[in-house]
């Protein structure tokens, strides 16, 4: 089995789900009392948070190559950036290191050609549906078109993550107003399908409230990297 580095913090909330779903892959895979090889690098959000807020990505993505090389130089032989915004990076990072990086853009992908989707709805952070890195990504290398709300519903989505989600706190009016923009979306365009582009937002909806294909990002990104330790 090989040694995964994640990195992580951002939020732990996330990362933590992260943790579980790699440990328990792992025990299902091996059975017995097998767990995940695994370093963590975890942040203080607050400074990576205030960055992002900032528009500074120069000095987030300094930030996030030093862990990748504090993580290899530990032993980690692939990296996961256990978070969907901070892929906005995934190519300075990958440059700074010799081992892999799971990239979650790809992991999705991957599972959605497996469902034979290619019309996403995409929920995440304010950067990911705005910033070219992620819906780019998906476009030109998987053939994803992937919509995101108008600027209203962005504001929405955007601001659960960050005053409640990456807090812990999880409440049945927020997610009454993510179903509701999915609903808008899917009778406004074509559509086939919803990525949840934020790994904290598999905290709030899943695939038990829509009637569409739900790709939760966050354990697909974690099955895919225990794939690669288990490979």
């Amino acid at each position: 089995m090989r040694t995964l580095g994640l990195i992580g913090g951002m939020s732990w909330e996330s990362t933590a789900i992260y943790y579980g779903l790699m440990n328990e892959t792992v025990r299902q895979r091996l059975g017995g009392l097998h767990s995940a090889k695994l370093l963590l690098w975890s942040f203080d959000f607050a400074e990576i948070a205030e960055r992002q807020h900032a528009g500074d990505w120069e000095g987030a993505t300094a930030m996030m190559v030093d862990a990748a090389q504090k993580l290899e130089a530990g032993g980690a032989e692939a990296l996961v950036i256990c978070t969907n915004t901070m892929h906005r990076m995934a190519e300075e990072v990958q440059a700074s290191v010799s081992i892999p990086l799971i990239h979650i853009a790809d992991a999705t992908a991957a599972a959605m050609k497996c469902a034979a989707v290619s019309k996403p709805i995409l929920l995440a952070t304010r950067f990911t549906m705005e910033q070219d890195f992620y819906k780019g990504r998906l476009a030109s290398r998987h053939g994803i078109d992937a919509m995101v709300p108008d600027e209203a519903g962005r504001t929405v989505v955007h601001d659960i993550i960050y005053q409640e989600l990456v807090r812990g706190v999880v409440t049945p009016s927020s997610k009454a107003a993510y179903i509701a923009e999915v609903e808008r979306l899917r009778a406004a365009a074509d559509v086939d399908s919803l990525i949840m582009g934020c790994t904290e937002i598999t905290m709030l909806i899943g695939e038990g409230d829509f009637d569409i294909p739900v790709f939760d990002t966050t354990r697909i990104h974690a099955e895919a990297a225990v794939e690669f330790a288990l490979g």
